[in-house]
């Protein structure tokens, strides 16, 4: 029973850290390069942002060697705008896309980069442990249409459900905020 009791718990702590079958971390990462502002263009549903536009994650470094996580976006179900705030740290060497990150206590789960910029770093292709995850990440609030059909051909050809992909709305909440009918955080 004690084994079965370590068991548990070793999964529950590291059990959503590992990466989707066929998946591989980009090497070479530059974290400094990483850190700043993203937007959030296109992702797969989940419960955690459903109803969300207006996303962003912000990244820097922390004390302790990790990276400080800061997402926000724009609830349209309680009309206000969010944010959650955690940390990162990477699984295995510094320079690969292979992150655990944790918003609350000790459960982790992975951030993957799996294809990124690496000339300018302007966009990431990101998942988790499973093909259940998955964000198209950018510098900008838009991307081009050569990297939205790059996305979609790559997320397709790794498995996945690229028919239930949701682009982000990035601007209706801002326009409207512009226009003094919504607080901006």
């Amino acid at each position: 029973m004690r084994i079965i009791l370590i068991a548990v718990i070793a999964f529950l702590q590291f059990g959503c850290t590992g990466v989707a079958k066929d998946i591989k971390p980009v090497e070479g990462l530059q974290t400094e390069k990483y850190l700043g502002l993203w937007y959030e263009i296109a992702r797969l549903d989940h419960s955690f942002e459903r109803g969300m536009s207006n996303v962003k994650a912000e990244y820097s470094l922390r004390e302790d060697g990790g990276i400080k996580v800061l997402n926000s976006g724009y609830s349209s179900e309680e009309k206000e705008w969010t944010t959650a705030e955690g940390k990162a740290y990477f699984v295995d060497e510094k320079n690969k896309g292979h992150l655990k990150v944790s918003f609350f206590g000790p459960f982790y789960g992975s951030y993957v980069i799996f294809k990124l910029d690496k000339i300018n770093y302007q966009y990431a292709y990101v998942t988790s442990y499973s093909k259940d995850y998955l964000w198209l990440l950018a510098r900008t609030a838009t991307v081009t249409e050569a990297v939205k059909q790059d996305f979609i051909k790559t997320a397709k050809i790794n498995g996945f459900a690229t028919d239930q992909l949701i682009f982000v709305d990035q601007q209706s909440v801002l326009n409207e905020a512009e226009k003094g009918g919504i607080t901006k955080e």
